[in-house]
């Protein structure tokens, strides 16, 4: 049996940052036809990570109430980037990077989303075939004054940067997209509400019933950290490198998790998690009356995540060689094994990088000096340590990285 309008609107509303109009909403659901409701993502890198899962989960909700979801791959908008959140251009990518993304993107997707209820598209299909006249119509839909009420724009003029033009068309193309598809709902982060509004004011233009706008919360990164009671930091974002990825292998995508600090930790229950918030609000009470540890609610929200994205089976071995190396100390089952060559004692910041544990001999001494580095079991602080020849070490850094290294005798 359908779900009733109402009661649609009340699932679609929960977790929702802005929803433009929930009256234009409710009558299109009343109208009980399957809604087409769009989501654009550009190829810009090759995984589809956690940040992206946030509105790809809304998108499901839409499935499961019977609607249709148009997963579209900027692969035409992606070449120029969304100037959304940027301070300067972004850099082009190549036709191939994009084509390559945009495969990966496809089969990633439905790890969340329903394959029967959902259509898949590329905006290549209409904007690269857009002659001069098309184009010139398009940008006669919105004003240079209007794009320039961005806040991203607007801090560029205010601090005499550039914006190439092509940067204003990113919106225009987006909007296209609706046009093309004769959305009903458009859904994005909260952060693509301005992109979206543009959406509704362009399929005006062209005679279209303007589309209804659902944005969700902007997830933050790994790297987030909370200052004065509240969590301060970067949405999650490849080109920042503080992404956990769909792709990330099991051991990988747990440590990240565990990485992040406890009050982001609630964010992500609260974004990701399956559990409903009277289970998470019981959870935080938990931690707080001293009932629970941090650590071990990081673990559950870890092994669920592990376990939607890989499997349950993978997720337990994770938590246990991730227990192993931290909570033991012990060394994984897998190290992998460096061998280097020496005539006489090697320098053990020169081994660290050498053996890819450390950016450079400089920052293998750093890391030395800060006390994160341990040979055989013992920690070492001395940056001016050596490895002898002839032997073979267990060198530690920091508290997930390993590596056997093997110092060969060089000469007679």
């Amino acid at each position: 049996m359908p779900t009733p309008p109402e009661q649609q609107l009340e699932v679609i509303r929960r977790g929702t940052v802005d929803l433009i109009s929930e009256k234009e909403l409710l009558a299109r659901l009343q109208s009980g036809r399957p809604l087409t409701v769009k989501v654009g993502f550009d190829p810009t890198a090759p995984d589809l990570h956690l940040g992206h899962t946030v509105v790809m989960r809304k998108m499901r909700q839409f499935q499961d109430l019977g609607h249709t979801v148009v997963f579209l791959v900027g692969d035409f908008t992606g070449r120029i980037g969304d100037p959304t959140g940027r301070s300067k251009t972004r850099p082009p990518l190549s036709a191939e990077e994009i084509a390559r993304n945009a495969e990966t993107y496809k089969t990633q997707a439905f790890k969340i989303l329903d394959p029967q209820r959902t259509v898949l598209r590329s905006n290549s299909e209409w904007l690269a075939s857009l002659d001069g006249a098309a184009l010139v119509r398009l940008a006669a839909q919105y004003t240079v004054a209007r794009m320039l009420e961005r806040d991203d724009f607007a801090k560029r003029v205010r601090e005499q940067r550039p914006i190439s033009i092509h940067e204003f068309l990113y919106p225009l193309f987006q909007a296209y997209d609706s046009v093309e598809l004769r959305c009903d709902v458009e859904l994005g982060g909260q952060d693509q509400l301005f992109n979206l509004v543009v959406g509704r004011e362009v399929m005006k233009g062209y005679g279209l019933a303007p589309q209804c706008i659902v944005t969700v919360p902007v997830l933050e990164g790994t790297d987030a950290r909370e200052e004065d009671g509240r969590i301060v930091g970067e949405k999650m974002s490849k080109s920042l490198g503080n992404t956990v990825a769909l792709e990330d292998p099991p051991d990988e995508m747990f440590g990240k998790l565990m990485s992040i600090c406890d009050p982001l930790m609630w964010r992500y229950y609260e974004l990701l998690s399956e559990l409903d918030a009277a289970a998470v609000r019981a959870l935080r009470d938990d931690v707080a009356q001293g009932r629970a540890h941090p650590r071990d609610v990081k673990v559950r929200l870890a092994r669920e995540l592990v376990g939607r994205f890989h499997d349950p089976a993978a997720a337990a071995a994770a938590a246990g060689r991730f227990d192993k190396v931290h909570r033991g100390g012990e060394a994984p089952d897998e190290v992998p094994v460096v061998s280097l060559r020496s005539s006489a004692p090697l320098r053990l910041s020169r081994a660290i990088a050498q053996a890819g544990l450390a950016a450079s001999g400089s920052d293998a001494q750093r890391l030395i000096q800060s006390g994160a580095v341990e040979v055989d079991g013992s920690r070492v602080s001395d940056k001016d340590a050596s490895l002898a020849p002839g032997a073979s070490y267990l060198v530690k850094v920091g508290k997930r990285r390993f590596a056997r290294v093997t110092v060969e005798k060089e000469g007679p």
